[in-house]
């Protein structure tokens, strides 16, 4: 009599077709929080060492300068802080840059989710995983590697979103070239959003993007939510050696004044882009 309870009118156990379709349907398993490193941190460097590649990259900076190219108000800006303007070129004195830093950014700060179960701590001793940035290819067992679509796109949050592993979104995990440039944007956000409820990249292509990307967030999460926390986390780039132009100053600037967080890093390849040596490159990137 015991048995009979448990199957169904067919007379069927619970463990067939039905329940197999019940159990893909169910909610995804709760994820696994992003990591606090317990372990201590390695110095590959000692003091000495460390000293002389930031004395390097503040002699770069004060000596040689980085342009910053199509943005007057930047220059403004950098005029304003106590640096030299030479036509587009800004020379940074000696920890100028190094007390900004310290005077405007925190150590750490807490990204916001729309889940807030998925919310990640930035900086400090935490770790956060998220899918890789970037690809312009994809690959598949039927086509092999070719451009990617937004149906990969959406496909890819979706995994990031499925696994527990991953605690972040992403952004542009892969280039979907099938849409407009002009436009592209709008559906890469609005995948993040519907698609996946952990925190999630912006678009820096550019300002007005960036823009965008604020104004659909301000949607997501209300705009006075926005304005106090962050909920977008986006990638700024360099034009190495030493240059930043219009369109990634455009971006930072946007998110800055929406109070949305930035990392802000240059792409080198030694020899090309940077120094051949490994000291020299780690001034300039310094």
């Amino acid at each position: 009599m015991e048995d009979r309870k448990h199957r169904g009118r067919t007379g069927r156990s619970s463990g067939g077709r039905a329940a197999k379709q019940a159990q893909r349907s169910a909610p995804v398993t709760k994820g696994v929080s992003y990591i606090t490193r317990k372990v201590p941190v390695y110095e590959i460097l000692d003091e000495e060492g460390l000293s002389l590649i930031e004395n390097n990259a503040e002699t770069i900076l004060q000596e040689i300068g980085v342009e910053f190219r199509g943005d007057a108000e930047a220059l403004q800006m950098w005029k304003t802080a106590g640096a030299d303007i030479d036509g587009e070129r800004v020379r940074i004195p000696k920890g100028l840059c190094k007390k900004l830093i310290q005077d405007s950014a925190p150590e750490e700060f807490t990204q916001h989710a729309r889940n807030p179960e998925r919310n990640v701590r930035i900086g400090g001793k935490n770790m956060v995983l998220v899918p890789a940035y970037g690809s312009p290819f994809v690959r598949d067992l039927e086509k092999g590697r070719r451009y990617a679509t937004l149906e990969d796109f959406q496909n890819f949050v979706k995994l990031a979103y499925s696994t527990p592993y991953l605690h972040h979104s992403g952004g542009t995990i892969c280039e979907p070239v099938d849409l407009p440039v002009y436009k592209r944007h709008f559906d890469m956000v609005y995948t993040h959003m519907r698609y996946s409820d952990k925190p999630f990249m912006g678009s820096v292509t550019a300002p007005e993007r960036a823009q965008d990307t604020v104004d659909m967030a301000k949607v997501l999460f209300g705009e006075e939510f926005v304005q106090n926390n962050t909920v977008i986390t986006s990638l700024i780039n360099a034009n190495s050696p030493l240059v930043w132009d219009a369109t990634m100053i455009g971006a930072l600037k946007v998110y800055a004044l929406n109070n949305q967080a930035c990392i802000v890093s240059p792409f080198c390849i030694a020899g090309a882009m940077s120094p051949v040596t490994v000291a020299a490159t780690a001034a300039q990137l310094y």
